[in-house]
């Protein structure tokens, strides 16, 4: 098979899905969808909790695994699952009993590609607290 047709999507923001932050400004919608993610990350159990996911063998974890490495009831364990699900970080299938989390690896590759300061632009130079100088 030839690669001469293929185009990889998302690089440097041109001509891809996702344009990088740092290389084109988002427009309203972009900003909208981008900010439920980032609300959905903004929890440490949340964060906790993705991070148990992404990193499990296999790719996917029983909640009921998830469940007791938290001091919170499992009702809030589901909210939580269920925020990150909405945001299109998770998804989960039903088996028997028990429900199996498993990453979407193409909306953490999406929060990747808007990060990254594209190939040869130097870092912004930084004052005293961490901010432009």
């Amino acid at each position: 098979m030839s690669k001469q047709g293929l185009e990889v999507l998302g690089q440097d923001g041109v001509g891809g899905c996702c344009p990088a932050l740092l290389t084109t400004p988002l427009d309203e919608n972009q900003a909208i969808e981008l900010a439920k993610v980032f609300k959905a990350l903004g929890d440490p159990v949340r964060l906790r909790l993705l991070s148990m996911i992404a990193s499990r063998a296999g790719g996917e974890i029983c909640v009921c695994d998830l469940t007791p490495a938290f001091e919170l009831s499992q009702p809030t364990i589901s909210h939580h699952l269920k925020l990150l699900k909405q945001a299109g970080l998770i998804d989960s299938e039903r088996r028997g009993t028990w429900v199996y989390y498993r990453l979407l690896p193409q909306t953490t590759d999406r929060l990747a590609t808007i990060l990254t300061r594209p190939a040869g632009q130097p870092p912004a130079e930084t004052g005293p607290a961490g901010g432009p100088s």
